[in-house]
């Protein structure tokens, strides 16, 4: 026993010294710390230096142009920069100009997610884009219902509507500042449609699908710009004798009639501003131009079909009809190749024949991100 506690007090002495040992180690390295702390805190990172003002000019460029929206989450969103710091999520809250485009679809309520983004807007006219075919619990109705309270700031609007054809669709009253107006609309009975009674003196650029064009009433003749998709010839001549002012116009027909083009083919119509005319078509329509008279056209693009079979002089007396002084000519599914185009045009700066024409030959508006 005395042995074993002789040995005990021996080792308590060993330990007392390697804990004093330990213990001014442990004191150096938190000194070293505290000095290395001292000098991070009073290091300013060059980012954190510049004035609120660059760094929400900086956020601005960081989000897609506006107005195209972007998603509401992920890398691309607003809501993104609240999450860096705490100083960047006050300015990103405070920057109006980030959320003033919102897209609304999946399982987002539109009530709810207006109320957040338009309430950061501030002041700032608003792009609102609204999918009711990812929405799949909203109908056409609801989500109209989420778009009056701010029509007074809407500037850009795309609506996909998908309706409950037993209810009825109405949308009206005062869209001042609307310069962009998209629409679709599921098929359903015209008389569940309303939208006849819209005031908007702004409105420049329409996109409109064949339902829409069908049973819409606008301003058409203040249009500068108009794309009609899905279409029929029945439908768009009416609206193209009222739009005199447009610059663009872009036409994609579905569901040619012959009684019906051969009616319309006797009546042309003149577009006195018309620079630039974009022509898509399902089935051969030959005597299409011959419905046109556009005197200040620059740029033509169509599909060969709709040329007959005598295209070259198609364009050739249409070119004379009409005055026009084209600078680009853009043939789509032609069975002549640029060369020939370009033999019998020679005062066309640029012709192009296209084989497989993409969707970016249709350069309008759209609000999504993609």
């Amino acid at each position: 026993m005395l042995s074993t506690r002789a040995e005990d007090r021996a080792r308590l002495v060993e330990l007392e010294i390697q804990i004093r040992d330990l213990e001014r180690v442990l004191t150096a390295l938190r000194l070293e710390e505290s000095a290395i702390k001292q000098r991070l805190d009073a290091y300013k990172y060059p980012v954190l230096t510049l004035p609120n003002e660059v760094v929400a000019e900086i956020f601005l460029h960081f989000l897609p142009r506006y107005p195209v929206c972007p998603p509401l989450t992920g890398p691309n969103s607003p809501i993104l920069l609240t999450h860096i710091c705490r100083l960047w999520r006050e300015i990103a809250l405070t920057t109006p100009q980030l959320w003033r485009a919102v897209s609304l679809s999946g399982r987002w309520s539109p009530f709810e997610a207006n109320k957040i983004w338009v309430s950061r807007a501030g002041c700032c006219p608003l792009a609102i884009r609204m999918n009711g075919r990812d929405a799949h619990a909203l109908n056409g109705t609801e989500l109209i219902a989420a778009v009056l309270p701010y029509r007074t700031r809407c500037q850009y609007l795309e609506l996909r509507l998908c309706h409950n054809a037993d209810t009825l669709l109405t949308m009206e009253g005062e869209f001042p500042l609307l310069s962009h107006f998209d629409l679709e609309i599921d098929s359903f009975p015209a008389r569940n449609i309303r939208f006849r009674d819209l005031d908007v003196p702004m409105l420049r650029s329409v996109v409109l699908d064949g339902w829409a064009a069908h049973w819409i009433i606008l301003p058409w003749t203040q249009l500068t710009t108009l794309c009609l998709h899905g279409t029929t010839l029945e439908d768009y001549e009416p609206i193209l004798r009222q739009a005199s002012n447009l610059l663009e116009c872009f036409l994609s027909i579905v569901d040619v009639d012959d009684d019906i083009e051969d009616s319309i083919i006797g009546l042309p119509i003149t577009l006195a501003h018309l620079k630039s005319l974009k022509v898509d078509v399902e089935s051969s329509v030959p005597k299409f131009l011959d419905s046109f008279i556009l005197p200040a056209l620059c740029s033509l693009e169509m599909d060969e079909s709709l040329l007959g079979d005598a295209t070259i002089s198609s364009i050739t007396s249409f070119i004379a009809r009409s005055g026009c002084k084209l600078k680009h000519l853009c043939i789509t599914y032609g069975d002549l190749d640029s060369d020939s185009y370009s033999l019998a045009f020679p005062s066309i700066q640029e012709v192009n024949v296209l084989f497989n024409p993409g969707p970016d030959r249709w350069p309008i508006h759209s609000l999504s991100y993609s």
